[in-house]
Parts: structure tokens; C-alpha cells; sequence
């Protein structure tokens, strides 16, 4: 079982996603450290990113494992090392590819499976549970994110607002799974708002459906 949030870079999700998993006792699964992880894996090889089969090739073989907060690919902490902004510039070119989506999407669902998940990303709610009882869609302004961004990362706002909004148009106009809000999702503008407020909302949502 699985509750679903998805939106944009800097929306909030990875927050949001992990203060509700722990506010509800839920298990906190992050989709894009996957996408980040067969990102890196495709680089240190040497792959082309732009190149789907070898790109899925490389998506197919990789072992990627949560343990509290860390992230691991084939055995090696790789936490920080998928949250640099070329890994990030990569993981969006990555991702567009059905091989590599295909892949990850079967890892998600099997996970899912096995217990109760808060997920967040890109296309959860749309396209991996497509039936989770709860879809969440985060959304905020372009600069909001963006000022987001260059606060974590420290870049600078116009390259990370530039950079985002590529990311973004990619997103929206991949031909498998874009980036959307489910039909039956709850769309939330955090815009302005403190990171306890839209957790408690969300975790609202999730008791009034006995979640």
C-alpha cells in the first residue's frame, strides 16, 4: 500500500514525503534517488545517457536498497553522490528512456508491495500505483523552487531557475509517463507555506481515509 506524492523539482517532495512516512509510521521511498542512482551508474561507465538501450541495460542490472535514509547502489553509499546538479542534469535525461522507466517502475511496484510506503516522484500516482488510496500532488512557483534549490545545493538562483525550467518542459513533454497530476489527486500549492503545515494537511488526508 502506498500513499503517492508527486510534483516537480522543489516542490517540496522528498520533505514532505519523508516528515509524513515517519509521522504515520510509513516506510519513506524515494523514486528519484533511483533515477539519480542508474544516473550515476550510466556515467561511471561511460554510457551514453541519451542512448535507451544502453541506458536500460545499465537500469536492468543495477542493485539500488534504501536503509534509513541512505542510499546504495550495488553496495556502495552513494547518498551524496546522486544529489550533485550533473547527476541531477543526467537523471532527467535518463529518465525519459521506457527501458530504464520499465525497470525502475518494476522495482517500485515491487516494493510497494511488501509494506506501507509513503512514495514520492515524478509518476507515482499515475503511472507505478495508479490505485493508491492517496495521491498527492505538490506543486509551488517556479522562482519558489528554484530559490529552493540554490539555498540546498548553493548555485546560483538563475542558473538553478534555467536549469529547472529544461527540467521541467523534458518532464511535461516525455512521451512515456510526463509529468501530471493524477485525475483523482489532491493538488497542493506550497508556495509561501511552512514545510509542518503541508505535512499535517497531508497527514490529514491520509487519517480521513483510515490510512
Amino acid at each position: 500500500m502506498v500513499i503517492a506524492i508527486d510534483g516537480p523539482a522543489g516542490a517540496g517532495k522528498s520533505t514532505v514525503a519523508r516528515a509524513v512516512a515517519r509521522e504515520l509510521g510509513f516506510t519513506y521511498l524515494d523514486s528519484g534517488a533511483m533515477y539519480r542512482c542508474v544516473a550515476l551508474a550510466v556515467s561511471r561507465t561511460g554510457a551514453d545517457p541519451d542512448d535507451g538501450d544502453a541506458a536500460g541495460e545499465v537500469a536492468e542490472r543495477v542493485r539500488i536498497e534504501f536503509d534509513d535514509g541512505r542510499v546504495s547502489l550495488d553496495g556502495e553509499d552513494v547518498s551524496a553522490a546522486i544529489r550533485t546538479p550533473e547527476v541531477s542534469a543526467l537523471a532527467s535525461r535518463v529518465s525519459v528512456h521506457p527501458r530504464v522507466r520499465e525497470a525502475l517502475v518494476a522495482e517500485q511496484r515491487r516494493l510497494i508491495a511488501s509494506g506501507r510506503y509513503v512514495a514520492e516522484g515524478r509518476d507515482i500516482g499515475t503511472v507505478v500505483s495508479p490505485d493508491a488510496p492517496l495521491k498527492v500532488f505538490l506543486g509551488a512557483s517556479d522562482e519558489e523552487r528554484a530559490r529552493r534549490r540554490a539555498a540546498e545545493t548553493g548555485e546560483p538562483f538563475e542558473e538553478v531557475l534555467r536549469a529547472q525550467r529544461e527540467r521541467d518542459r523534458r518532464d511535461r513533454e516525455r512521451e512515456h509517463a510526463p509529468l501530471r497530476p493524477a485525475e483523482d489527486a489532491v493538488e497542493l500549492d506550497t508556495t509561501g507555506l511552512p514545510v509542518e503545515e503541508v505535512v499535517a494537511r497531508v497527514v490529514e488526508l491520509a487519517r480521513e481515509r483510515g490510512l
